[in-house]
């Protein structure tokens, strides 16, 4: 008995002896700057008008920095009555998609208009639709047309 623990001792020692010494610096962790963020301002009224053979289509609106797009558009085609309403909706890329609410011949009616941004301009899209719940809206957004004999220029905003 003697001899085990003997031998344990002299093994505790031995165990005790031969540990490393661990000398490890603090981890050194510096703060940095947070990242700016990237705050988009809002565009501002932008205005846009088409007038040809008679017809004339005019079309304000402003976009928020969620894209989220808010204003009004009138037509004013020849041999029709005049519709003018709001508009609300998103730029989604390089198109606006919103629903346009207005009034003709004294019957309000939704219907969702689609516009492509190009060079200072929108072009009208045209496709397909379908009426739900009182409201026209396109069956397939992406295969909408953008004919450019519907394009309203850029120009100043009235004011009102």
């Amino acid at each position: 008995m003697k001899k085990v623990v003997a031998i344990a001792a002299l093994l505790l020692t031995v165990l005790v002896s031969c540990k490393k010494a661990t000398d490890t610096e603090p981890i050194q962790i510096e703060p940095k700057a947070p990242k700016e963020a990237e705050i988009v301002e809002p565009a501002g009224d932008q205005c846009y008008a088409s007038r040809a053979d008679g017809n004339v289509i005019e079309m304000s609106f402003n976009v928020n920095s969620h894209q989220e797009v808010n204003g009004k558009l009138s037509y004013n085609l020849s041999g029709k009555d005049k519709n003018e309403g709001t508009l609300i909706g998103n730029m989604k890329g390089d198109t606006l998609i919103a629903d346009y609410t207005f009034t003709s011949e004294g019957v309000s009616s939704v219907r969702e208009v689609a516009f492509l941004q190009k060079d200072g301009t929108l072009i009208e899209g045209f496709g397909d639709v379908i009426s739900t719940n009182d409201k026209v809206t396109f069956k397939d957004k992406s295969k909408l047309k953008f004919d450019a004999k519907n394009t309203l220029t850029k120009v100043d905003c009235k004011v009102e």
